[in-house]
């Protein structure tokens, strides 16, 4: 299977003065644990998750003041549609994180998430439940 079989193609763009705040509440309405931050000044992508608002925040960081450029992940890897699951997940988990922005041709098409990828490996639609364990 293939990423652009798994990956979400719900985008969700902010710019790097966008809040905290804002980029939750976004993220929220989206339902999406991540948003891709366009920086116009740098004509790069850089990506802000959901750990990464977490972490400002219990770091006792003001949501209303503290902007996505601050907390903006900038040395990103990429994924390509027609890499297979498999080399995505390699690459999240080389690399520590749960979230791979993916692009064709230079542009922004989807992102994929390791919950993206369970769904793919392990579908449950259909299936019967494991049995809980008990300890």
């Amino acid at each position: 299977m293939l990423v652009r079989d798994a990956m979400s193609t719900v985008v969700l763009t902010i710019g790097p003065a966008h809040t905290l705040r804002q980029a939750a509440r976004l993220m929220s309405a989206r339902r999406v644990g991540a948003a891709v931050v366009l920086d116009p000044d740098t004509s790069g992508l850089g990506i802000l998750t959901e750990r990464d608002i977490l972490n400002a925040l219990g770091a006792g960081r003001d949501p209303d003041h503290e902007t996505a450029h601050g907390h903006t992940t900038t040395d990103v890897v990429f994924a390509a549609p027609d890499w297979t699951l498999e080399e995505a997940a390699a690459a999240m988990s080389r690399g520590e994180f749960r979230h791979l922005i993916v692009l064709d041709r230079h542009e922004a098409v989807g992102v994929v998430s390791v919950r993206d990828i369970i769904r793919c490996w392990l579908p449950l639609r259909g299936r019967a439940q494991a049995p809980a364990v008990t300890a």
